[in-house]
């Protein structure tokens, strides 16, 4: 174990399996030597992540929904009670309809938007607001996660490329509020992944053949990779970093075209 992160300690909201991206993070965190804090929505969820976090050594989790007020402010009290102060937030929630992430973007319906857009970029918003009062005494790092169908239009992505945009938006936007206090508010973006949460979009496998086939890499990001861009964002090296996104994704935004050989 480094010590990149000793003496850190923070909550990771998002764990679905041993897949997920916030799963990578957290493995990464715990590694260089932060303690751990979960949350989960639902007993289903809940009998997955358990296991998880106890093999990181924590046992503390905390049940929340983020679309209600009430459940936050629990879980962050919960959370305060444990831990007077936290270093880090890693906030890797999103939703929509996957009957929505299949048609047309010009088909989602008006109750799908406005829960993509609710859970995937408003909750950032809540998450943020509860956190800076345990960051503002020393400063600290909230993570989000977004993805290039923010600003390309992707295949299927649909509404959740809306929801993504507005995330990377609120990112900046917390950045230079929550600034004064030391406190940095920055994205990942990774190319696509075998997740829970990217299998149920459209034609998921081809985009991924295709990112791992025409990157400059040729590869698309491991969990290895991602957990290591939130370890530096989250220790003291990331000290100067915030509002920004960090593509983790082979180097395939910088195309304009498939590699020759794909044309």
């Amino acid at each position: 174990m480094s010590d990149q992160m000793k003496g850190k300690r923070g909550l990771i909201m998002g764990v679905a399996n041993e897949r997920s991206i916030a799963w990578g993070i957290a493995k990464a965190l715990r590694e260089a030597g932060a303690e751990l804090a979960f949350t989960y929505q639902g007993e289903a969820f809940g009998k997955r992540v358990a296991p998880l976090a106890e093999s990181l050594g924590s046992d503390f989790l905390v049940d929340v929904d983020v679309t209600d007020d009430a459940s936050l402010d629990g879980a962050f009290k919960q959370l305060a009670d444990k831990w007077p102060t936290i270093d880090f937030v890693v906030h890797a929630i999103a939703f929509s309809d996957k009957n929505e992430l299949t048609g047309r973007f010009v088909d989602t319906s008006r109750d799908n938007f406005k829960n993509s857009l609710d859970i995937s970029c408003y909750s950032l918003i809540e998450v943020a607001r509860r956190a800076h009062p345990l960051m503002k005494a020393n400063g600290g790092t909230i993570l989000t996660l977004t993805y290039q169908g923010s600003n390309h239009v992707t295949p299927y992505y649909n509404v959740m490329g809306v929801a993504k945009a507005a995330l990377e938006s609120a990112t900046r936007y917390l950045a230079n509020d929550l600034g004064p206090d030391g406190i940095r508010v920055n994205a990942i973006s990774p190319g696509p992944m075998k997740t829970l949460a990217g299998a149920v979009i459209g034609g998921a496998r081809k985009t991924f053949k295709h990112t791992d086939q025409n990157s400059p890499m040729r590869a698309n990001a491991t969990l290895e990779a991602i957990g290591g861009t939130a370890v530096y964002l989250a220790s003291d090296a990331g000290i100067c970093t915030t509002g920004e996104i960090i593509r983790v994704d082979g180097g395939y935004h910088i195309l304009g075209m498939p590699q020759p050989e794909n044309l």
